[in-house]
């Protein structure tokens, strides 16, 4: 990764997996201990990237080829980094982001069917040395995610929640994959259990994991 001052973290997990929940509670841990934190998301976090998004995440555009799809992520992605997460870590801040590369490579290169190595070419040339520096997969059935998704009429419904349960195990089984080839970067966060329970797995992995909280 670039020299910087600040810490780049990454929340991935299937829809529902509660990462928005997570995130905000951390944050919140984090400034009580004094720690200057930025939350963002992707497709998003800046206005280029939002309309993006919109565009992504349309319920009405079911015909978005897989490619164009995959494109996409990688432009707001760009766009994102070189105005909000890069001088947020020179800044010397801990940036919390809700998805990142990760998330292409399970949804479009393993879901879709495109390929985690083309996918990952793609990333490479819009991210160039840009890496988190730990991610949090937040592991949750499907099943369970897809049913909190229904529950929760606040919820922003996007084009991803429409696809079939086939779907959503396969990218339960790319982050598998994923968490398997890098160990030391993505931990596994069990979501199925309370919120709570989920932020003190997320610090005691920090404190083990990286030097925020004292290492």
């Amino acid at each position: 990764m670039m020299s910087t001052t600040g810490t780049f973290i990454t929340f991935e997990g299937g829809e529902g997996a509660g990462k928005t929940t997570a995130i905000a509670l951390l944050k919140q841990q984090l400034e009580e201990l004094g720690v200057n934190v930025l939350v963002t998301r992707e497709p998003g976090g800046i206005p280029i990237a939002e309309r993006i998004r919109d565009v992504i995440l349309d319920t009405s555009h079911t015909s978005m080829d897989p490619r164009t799809e995959a494109l996409l992520y990688a432009a707001a992605r760009r766009q994102h980094l070189v105005e909000k997460v890069i001088p947020a870590l020179k800044e010397g801040n801990i940036v919390l982001c809700d998805r990142f590369v990760d998330s292409s490579l399970v949804y479009q290169g393993f879901a879709r069917g495109l390929g985690m190595d083309a996918v990952e070419e793609i990333n490479a040339f819009a991210v160039q040395e840009t890496v988190p520096e730990l991610t949090f997969w937040l592991d949750l059935n499907p099943v369970v995610g897809l049913a909190r998704i229904n529950a929760n009429d606040s919820r922003e419904l996007n084009r991803l929640d429409q696809e079939s349960m086939s779907f959503h195990l396969k990218v339960r089984e790319g982050y598998k994959r994923l968490a398997s080839k890098h160990p030391d970067r993505i931990q596994l966060i069990d979501a199925s259990v309370s919120k709570e329970e989920i932020v003190k797995q997320m610090i005691d992995i920090l404190r083990e994991k990286t030097r925020i909280l004292g290492k």
